[in-house]
């Protein structure tokens, strides 16, 4: 480059009449789409996704049933969701949990399970540390004996992973 291109480029740039090659090189992000058009209902969901819920605090709860129901709104029934319930969490899936759960997010969760399908999956080791069987959990509950093996297993048959 000589002296005057490295004088001159830069004035050119700033004042928009050129721009650096980075800026030339970036590709626009796809515009999100909603449900699959061409889809008939029974299909398979193109996208699929798991939650991890592994915390007892509401606010924390309350932020992953509402991402949940987003994905539902934008995709309808064109997405499979799951959620694997791991340590602290595990309360809102107990038909009598040890912990104190917020009414509405107890409710909340039944909801997503029954009217939706999403899978609630309850980790067998957390269940085990605190002493509970299949019959402790509510009749949605999915077990798995490591919910982080779900967590895996989920992700390599393409769910994507949502964390907290």
């Amino acid at each position: 480059m000589t002296r005057l291109t490295r004088i001159i480029l830069p004035l050119f740039i700033f004042l928009g009449l050129a721009t650096p090659i980075q800026a030339q090189t970036l590709k626009a992000v796809p515009e999100i789409q909603g449900p699959t058009q061409d889809r008939f209902p029974g299909d398979p969901a193109t996208h699929k996704v798991v939650y991890m819920f592994n915390q007892a605090d509401s606010d924390y709860q309350t932020s992953i049933l509402n991402s949940i129901q987003a994905m539902l709104r934008m995709y309808d029934d064109d997405v499979e969701i799951a959620v694997v319930v791991i340590g602290p969490g595990i309360h809102v899936l107990a038909n009598e949990p040890q912990r104190e759960v917020d009414p509405l997010i107890y409710e909340r969760v039944a909801s997503f399970a029954n009217d939706y399908n999403v899978r609630w999956i309850a980790c067998g080791n957390t269940m085990n540390s605190i002493g509970w069987q299949h019959e402790d959990m509510r009749p949605f509950a999915e077990y798995v004996e490591v919910g982080a093996s779900a967590l895996m297993e989920l992700q390599a048959n393409g769910f994507a992973f949502i964390a907290w």
